[in-house]
């Protein structure tokens, strides 16, 4: 009897065993190692632009390090939370969570202290929640939701088409107030983006474009800083030690790199030459430090998961999951163009917008939502897996 029980839990033990390690195999370990590979080097960048500016302002050279660490264990622990999370969690929730997103961007609108003439952060303790990175997230799980339910109906209706849209020119408006043109810009990108893969018509989207170029255009003109910046653009270098400072030094950055750099640690720009050398700035340190070689394996890995979240989308397209196909879809625009816009910054082919390097640059905000992004991806590409699983067998 004894050793039919002894026997009975080695049985029942293997089988947990087994269940545990096929699971495992579901995961996308390519997306993990690549996602882990891009936060460690993120905090070692971090450390090493940051080191100058932190011993200037609180006489501690890891005092950025010590805070993006920090912000990165609560990442991870918030992404191992939304792992096992169901997408249908997030549908079913898609609403109440883009109106808490409001509740936070009108928050920061009135109790916030502006920080570099910008109202965009809450301060809790000695955390800095930014509502702009969670509206992102917010945005497009409530858009995925929407169009998961409207997809077929959005091609032939004019008022279907127009009704995301209109939300989320009313959560831009917020935004504009702090300001953050960065985030509506990417907001935009990605909802025409999503728009365009559910086949609607070219000429739909013109009265949308048009209407944006004309709103860009007045806000520009109604803001001079916003003036100095294009100017700065077009010609950083007629006000090199004015307009076109951060630009003109991040283009020397950049150009000390060559090919292989001059070494990790030995940045002259970061050295309090180039402002937001950790934050916006920090493709040009990591240009100075290690070169095109090492830009070019970061954005290797960055567009991996920026194109790996578009296939685990059109997977679940194809398994009939059309919010999480959406959802994963939405990601891999994101982060595609968030890159895209952070490196045009840097290099001077847009002007700047404010936005971090994805899992790169410092900003606990930042890095907590897009950890819980990319294990929103792996969920979907797991349940993907085991509805094909199920139906195989």
């Amino acid at each position: 009897m004894i050793l039919k029980n002894f026997l009975s839990r080695i049985l029942k033990t293997n089988f947990k065993k087994r269940k545990t390690y096929h699971m495992n195999i579901l995961y996308d370990i390519q997306l993990i190692w690549c996602t882990i590979s891009l936060l460690l080097i993120g905090l070692i960048m971090v450390t090493s632009s940051s080191m100058s500016i932190a011993q200037h302002m609180y006489n501690d050279l890891f005092f950025f390090t010590k805070k993006e660490l920090l912000y990165l264990i609560l990442a991870l622990l918030l992404a191992k939370i939304s792992l096992q999370t169901s997408t249908l969690f997030w549908k079913r929730n898609s609403g109440k969570i883009i109106l808490t997103s409001i509740m936070l961007l009108l928050l920061v609108l009135t109790i916030s202290n502006p920080i570099n003439g910008s109202l965009r952060w809450i301060k809790v303790g000695f955390i800095h929640i930014q509502p702009a990175e969670l509206s992102k997230l917010a945005m497009f799980c409530y858009l995925s939701n929407y169009l998961s339910r409207k997809h077929l109906k959005i091609t032939n209706s004019l008022w279907e088409f127009y009704k995301p849209i209109g939300i989320v020119f009313i959560i831009s408006i917020l935004l504009l107030l702090e300001p953050d043109l960065g985030t509506v810009a990417i907001y935009y990108i990605t909802i025409l983006s999503l728009l365009f893969i559910t086949g609607v018509k070219i000429w739909k989207f013109i009265p949308v474009i048009l209407i944006s170029i004309i709103i860009t255009f007045v806000l520009i003109i109604m803001t001079p800083y916003r003036i100095e910046r294009i100017f700065s653009f077009w010609n950083p270098w007629n006000d090199p030690f004015g307009t076109g400072y951060q630009l003109t030094q991040s283009l020397m950055a950049l150009g000390r790199g060559k090919i292989f750099g001059v070494g990790l640690g030995h940045s002259i720009q970061k050295l309090e030459y180039l402002p937001e050398a950790h934050t916006d700035f920090i493709f040009s340190i990591i240009g100075e430090e290690l070169g095109c070689f090492g830009v070019c394996i970061i954005l290797f890995i960055i567009f991996f998961i920026s194109f790996r979240a578009l296939k685990i989308g059109k997977n679940a397209f194809k398994n009939n999951e059309i919010f999480s196909g959406y959802f994963a879809t939405s990601i891999g625009i994101w982060f595609i163009s968030q890159t895209l816009i952070n490196i045009g910054t840097t290099i001077g082919l847009v002007p700047a917008k404010g936005l971090t390097l994805p899992l790169i640059s410092y900003g606990g905000s930042s890095s907590i939502i897009m950890c819980i992004a990319i294990s929103i991806l792996i969920r979907i590409d797991f349940e993907t897996k085991m509805k094909n699983k199920f139906y195989l067998n």
